[in-house]
């Protein structure tokens, strides 16, 4: 294995950096966006049951022993529902908008990771032919057998570029969808909330 790194000359080695790099940010967010990490079944729980403004202290308890992207939006949410309607919700979403964009921390180094590890492995596997074809300038054509292992030692980086993109790609994509699905469900819940306890307001009125 270490002949492999080694043969792969320079190149290999910031593809192992970037390697490690994607995998840590692929465990990082496997473990933050887990859907009870954002949205807590204690939480979902607590907002079912609160349909009037006198279950409010029970939410904002719940909210406040499940810290979550969901908790927070909904603290946000309670604060303010004595203001306007059109205020409260435009603040939510202004408040929603940070969330989310906490929720795609990470995403942008793993897209970084996909488009540079394959350009590596392939300027990698140029230097390495460069290197090889001068020498053979140099000393002549002499082994058939040669020269076809130096072409295979030199594809070494183009291999590990690849190895390091296809997991980090679907990776990538993965985490991408499942952002986009608890954001639906983030904005469904909130806005049954606001919906609920606006239209009880209403009615007291």
């Amino acid at each position: 294995m270490w002949e492999f790194f080694k043969a792969g000359g320079p190149f290999m080695f910031f593809l192992v950096a970037s390697s490690i790099v994607g995998l840590t940010y692929i465990i990082e967010r496997a473990l933050a966006l887990r859907h009870d990490k954002v949205i807590p079944a204690a939480l979902e729980t607590a907002l079912e049951n609160c349909r009037e403004p006198g279950d409010l202290p029970s939410l904002e308890a719940a909210c406040q022993a499940n810290p979550s992207t969901l908790g927070r939006l909904l603290m946000v949410a309670c604060t303010h529902l004595d203001d306007p309607r059109e205020e409260t919700i435009e603040l939510l979403q202004t408040r929603a908008r940070q969330e989310v964009s906490k929720l795609e921390r990470g995403l942008v180094m793993l897209e970084i990771v996909v488009g540079i590890a394959p350009l590596l492995g392939l300027v990698g596997t140029i230097h390495g032919l460069i290197g090889m074809f001068g020498d053979l300038g140099k000393l002549g054509l002499g082994n058939n057998a040669e020269l076809a292992k130096g072409i295979s030692i030199a594809l070494n980086t183009t291999f590990m570029g690849l190895i390091v993109a296809i997991p980090s790609l679907t990776a990538w994509s993965f985490f991408n969808r499942r952002v986009e699905n608890l954001t639906v469900e983030l904005e469904n819940l909130c806005d049954k909330f606001i919906r609920q306890q606006y239209r009880f307001r209403a009615r007291s009125k």
